[in-house]
């Protein structure tokens, strides 16, 4: 599956049903010495000039991810503990 596939699909949280961002304003963080998808980093805050100011992500491991389907994405992910990376 190509990244231009899934880049339109929206993110959802399955045990809350929150939405976390679409996949097309996310990252991903990808081991350089096999190529494999490590996680999906997602900006927690988003605004008109977010480019100006620094923002956390959210890491969601790429085993957290239960079903991508048409439209979204259905990720399991636990409390907010999960943000580690800030730019």
């Amino acid at each position: 599956m190509r990244f231009s596939a899934i880049s339109g699909k929206e993110i959802v949280n399955l045990n809350d049903g929150s939405r976390l961002g679409i996949i097309g304003d996310s990252d991903l963080l990808i081991d350089e010495k096999t190529g494999k998808i490590m996680a999906l980093l997602i900006p927690e805050e988003r605004g008109f000039f977010s480019f100006l100011s620094s923002s956390s992500l959210m890491e969601i491991p790429w085993q957290a991810i239960k079903k991508i389907g048409s439209d979204m994405i259905i990720i399991e992910a636990e409390d907010e503990g999960n943000r580690k990376h800030f730019l």
